[in-house]
C-alpha cells in the first residue's frame, strides 16, 4: 500500500530535532525563549532536548529576546498600545524587569503624543463635553494600556490643533 503525501510529510515532521523544529519556527517570526520552550515541549520534545536547542538557537543569534521585545514594542505602539500594556504583554514572555525597562527607555515613543492621537482616532477632534465625557476617555486610555498621568494629560489637552 502507498503511503499518502501527508503521511510522509507528517513522518518527515515527526523525524526533525528540537532544534530544526525551533530554527523553522523562527525563520517565520520571532519568538521569547518561553514560547519557543512551550512551543517545542507540547511539539513533544523532551527537556533536555528543548533546552539544548534553545542554547544552540541563542549561541547562533538565531533567538534573542531582546530582539523579540524590540519587535512585539514596535508592534504594539504602532497598534496604539502604551507602556503598561507593553510591559504586561512583555513580562508574560519571560523578559525580566530590567530588559523591559531598558526596550521602552530605548523606545522613542511620545506616549503623550500616542495618546492624543489614540483619543482622536476613537472620539475626533471634538474636546470632552464634560466631567463625565473626560473620565470615559482616561478609563479608554487606561484600557490601551497608557499610565493615569498620560491619561490625565492627554484628556486635559485641547484635542483640536
Amino acid at each position: 500500500m502507498r503511503r499518502s503525501g501527508t503521511d510522509e510529510k507528517k513522518k518527515r515532521r515527526d523525524e526533525r530535532s528540537a532544534y530544526d523544529r525551533g530554527l523553522s519556527m523562527l525563520a517565520r517570526r520571532e519568538h521569547s525563549q518561553r514560547e519557543l520552550r512551550a512551543r517545542l515541549e507540547h511539539g513533544g520534545y523532551d527537556d533536555a532536548e528543548t533546552d539544548e536547542a534553545i542554547k544552540r538557537l541563542g549561541q547562533q543569534e538565531y533567538q534573542d529576546d531582546n530582539r523579540f521585545g524590540e519587535m512585539i514594542l514596535r508592534a504594539r505602539v504602532s497598534q496604539g498600545y502604551g507602556p503598561v500594556r507593553v510591559r504586561a504583554e512583555l513580562r508574560s514572555h519571560g523578559l525580566s524587569d530590567a530588559a523591559i525597562r531598558a526596550l521602552l527607555e530605548a523606545a522613542d515613543a511620545d506616549w503623550t503624543v500616542l495618546a492624543l492621537t489614540q483619543l482622536r482616532k476613537k472620539y475626533g477632534s471634538k474636546p470632552a463635553a464634560d466631567h463625565a465625557e473626560r473620565g470615559k476617555r482616561a478609563q479608554f486610555l487606561l484600557r490601551r494600556g497608557f499610565t493615569a498621568a498620560t491619561a490625565r494629560s492627554a484628556t486635559r489637552a485641547d484635542i483640536e490643533d
